[in-house]
């Protein structure tokens, strides 16, 4: 017992040891919830979820402890939260208690599956057993989070083998429904069934670490944390950044003017008279803090330094990074704007693309968390967990800015998820001729970490692209890498337009003299690209 007059000592020593076993009571609940999750996405997961395929399934049944990341939320003062996903549109289900999401591939570039359970308070083993939840003990109930769109189809099912039927009876008819619509997807159409059709996969997973509030929060900060678990992976290091002040995102919001950005791009000083250059657009959206790690600036930088070895200038690479578009300071930083500015990305794109003779090669380096139909994530201005319209580019969108492009050649290198409705459309198309497409998998297929732009990094200025893919087949993986080359023989050329093979050899400097950077037209091919525009079509 305490003394009288020791009593503020002792009340503190009491207050510290009561923490102490508070935080202790708390990390053995949070492990006993991640044990539990990872054993539901081991055990009963594909049981549940109909729609993930065999061998999602098998993977993640064997997926090692070690390689699984966990994500935590849990209230404050009693207060529930809320949980939205930047593809769903709304909050993802009610308010609950707690949330625990377990990504079990986060070396893996989102959107990737990953796996959102609900943990409720003050809920019985029957409640929880009728709510179709795992019930954890001490009143804890624990159940999967599903889209909407997604939940009442899952809960119809009682048995597996109903569910696989029924599937498959849904895939038939919308088999059915995309034969019938193959003659308008091959004309280019956009109508809802090619849309149908391009979503077919992945419908119903989670492919992005959620935003999770408070539900009265007005200012929505993430609780969502990652959190250090004996046996688990290591927490992702996101990197440390700042998403755009008020006035900003407000600006490009409502409109674009010239108050509204602290540097403005002036695309058309990038073209110059009598004078054709080589052109890169650097892109990396990020969407969130969370989403966005060191190595996002790593891809992002190295590839800018592959670009100026083989020639490009500085003035003519564009960098579209994150939501205030900070990177190191350095060379690198002279042409960064904030991914943030869709209108400012698109305008720059298109006008590199009317404008006569100002193209060389067009490179596009794409490395953004992307949705399962291809369309990719920018970043969250108004803060509200979810993709609007200005907040994503869509891959419809990116053809329209390439379409009938004026660059002597156009290389798309696609370093993230989900490039197969990008390649579906550029093989359908007759409107991009010049357009090469070289990405990291095919169809609904993920990118893992950076292997493939560390592997573009390294093209020297004497490889011709086709060549430097077939020496160094065993390293790129080739069996997944997707290439599309609209006009065969694009790819027979260095990243510059110079030629792969010639007899004698071109010294360097005739590279650099007569490829490289930018050269100057002679006056009458410059008039005669002027004549051609002015032409009638």
């Amino acid at each position: 017992m305490c003394r009288h007059w020791e009593w503020l000592f002792c009340a503190a020593v009491l207050a510290e040891v009561r923490a102490g076993e508070g935080s202790q009571f708390k990390a053995a609940r949070l492990h006993r919830w991640s044990t539990a999750g990872l054993g539901y996405l081991r055990g009963s997961l594909c049981r549940r979820a109909s729609f993930l395929s065999e061998a999602e399934c098998r993977r993640l049944a064997e997926v090692p402890q070690t390689e699984v990341a966990v994500y935590a939320a849990e209230p404050r003062a009693g207060e529930k939260l809320l949980t939205v996903l930047p593809d769903s549109g709304l909050s993802l289900g009610t308010a609950h208690d707690a949330v625990l999401t377990l990504d079990p591939s986060p070396e893996l570039s989102f959107g990737h599956p990953l796996t959102v359970f609900f943990v409720d308070f003050s809920v019985n083993e029957r409640r929880c057993g009728a709510r179709d939840g795992l019930y954890l003990g001490n009143h804890e109930c624990m159940t999967l989070a599903l889209k909407s769109r997604c939940e009442n189809l899952l809960k119809r099912r009682s048995g597996r083998a109903e569910r696989q039927n029924t599937t498959e009876r849904a895939r038939r008819r919308l088999r059915g429904r995309v034969a019938g619509s193959r003659r308008k997807r091959e004309a280019g159409s956009s109508g809802p069934r090619s849309r149908r059709e391009e979503r077919l996969e992945g419908l119903c997973e989670i492919h992005f670490v959620p935003l999770v509030v408070g539900q009265k929060d007005e200012n929505k900060e993430q609780r969502l944390r990652c959190v250090e678990q004996k046996g688990f992976a290591p927490c992702p290091r996101p990197l440390v950044i700042s998403s755009p002040n008020p006035a900003t995102a407000d600006c490009e919001l409502n409109k674009n003017t010239r108050r509204c950005h602290r540097q403005q791009l002036r695309s058309q000083k990038s073209c110059r008279m009598y004078q054709t250059c080589d052109h890169g657009v650097l892109f990396s959206g990020g969407w969130k803090e969370h989403l966005t790690y060191q190595r996002h600036v790593d891809n992002v930088i190295h590839f800018y330094r592959m670009l100026r070895r083989n020639g490009f200038r500085s003035e003519n690479i564009k960098t579209f990074f994150a939501g205030d578009g900070q990177l190191p300071v350095g060379e690198e930083t002279e042409g960064i704007y904030p991914a943030t500015e869709k209108v400012m990305i698109r305008s720059h794109i298109a006008y590199i693309c009317r404008a006569v003779s100002c193209a060389d090669s067009l490179v596009l380096y794409l490395n953004s968390p992307t949705r399962n139909d291809g369309t990719m994530l920018l970043w969250d201005v108004n803060n509200n967990g979810i993709a609007d319209q200005k907040e994503r580019y869509t891959v419809g969108e990116l053809l329209t800015d390439l379409e009938g492009c004026k660059a002597h050649r156009v290389f798309m290198f696609i370093d993230q998820s989900y490039s197969g409705t990008l390649m579906k459309k550029l093989l359908a198309s007759t409107k991009h001729p010049n357009v090469v497409l070289i990405s990291n998998s095919r169809a609904s297929e993920f990118t893992w970490a950076s292997s493939f732009t560390e592997f573009w990094t390294e093209l020297q200025p004497d490889q011709c692209l086709s060549d430097y893919i077939v020496k160094n087949v065993a390293r790129t993986a080739s069996s997944t890498l997707g290439i599309v080359e609209a006009t065969p023989g694009l790819m027979n050329s260095t990243i510059y337009g110079g030629p792969c093979y010639n007899n004698p050899p071109l010294t360097p400097e005739e590279v650099k003299r007569e490829y490289m950077g930018c050269q100057n037209l002679p006056t009458a091919v410059w008039y005669q690209t002027i004549q051609r525009k002015d032409l009638p079509h």
